[in-house]
């Protein structure tokens, strides 16, 4: 397994072990993305219709299509990534960083971050790029602020990383085991899928979370969890500013 450099620039660490990896891999990567997960199902379809949210991280945008009835505003710093969400309209899809999204504060319904937390290398960056979608989330409102929509109680984000208790799963990493690594992804030539040969390997860094630790980077960015489980070698949050409550 390809080894961890504490001592690099974060920034230069991402763009060499996430961002120009994904770069290399997303047609490959993309094909393998298809099928929405359960619970990021469930939260994009419950949404009223006419919501308006954001996907940051978006990958392949293959959430864009779950719920019709809203509207996204799809990100990812792969700008293949976006060619290939951008064909999903009528929703709009933008290259952007984490840490620094081109989104007004306090407009959106809601928000999902799907698998990209981890890919930031240090916890600062981590809780910056929490608080960045906190902040684009609209703010809870009485009854009596919106008259057109008494129901109204404030955007609310998705938020999905690795777990690092996956035991179970073919990775077999567990409570004990280094948090922070770097995942192969094996790309083969389409004439030797059944074969090692000419095939490539990159390696993507990971911060594997442990059980707790994404609701406390919620908190010291300045959010409140509403809900949080484990799903298949995921932890998962549903998490609103402080001060609002869904």
């Amino acid at each position: 397994m390809a080894t961890i450099n504490a001592d690099r620039d974060p920034l230069e660490y991402e763009k060499e072990h996430v961002h120009e990896v994904y770069e290399q891999i997303a047609s490959h990567f993309s094909s393998t993305r298809y099928k929405p997960w359960p619970i990021v199902q469930r939260f994009l379809q419950e949404l009223p219709t006419g919501s308006v949210g954001l996907d940051v991280g978006c990958g392949n945008g293959k959430y864009l299509t779950v719920n019709p009835n809203v509207f996204i505003v799809a990100s990812d710093r792969s700008e293949s990534l976006v060619k290939i969400a951008s064909q999903h309209r009528p929703h709009s899809s933008v290259i952007a960083d984490n840490l620094s999204l081109p989104h007004p504060f306090s407009l959106f319904n809601f928000a999902i971050s799907i698998a990209v937390i981890h890919h930031l290398s240090s916890h600062i960056r981590r809780v910056q790029a929490i608080a960045a979608i906190l902040e684009t989330l609209q703010p809870t409102s009485q009854p009596e602020q919106c008259p057109t929509n008494p129901e109204h109680v404030g955007g609310k984000a998705l938020i999905y990383v690795w777990a690092l208790e996956q035991r179970t799963s073919r990775r077999g990493w567990d409570e004990g085991d280094n948090q922070d690594v770097m995942v192969p992804w094996v790309m083969k030539t389409e004439s030797n899928q059944l074969s090692n040969e000419n095939s490539s390997t990159f390696h993507r860094y990971y911060h594997l979370y442990r059980h707790g630790e994404l609701e406390q980077d919620i908190t010291e960015a300045g959010g409140h969890v509403v809900e949080s489980g484990y799903e298949k070698d995921n932890w998962w949050a549903i998490a609103v500013p402080k001060g609002i409550e869904a």
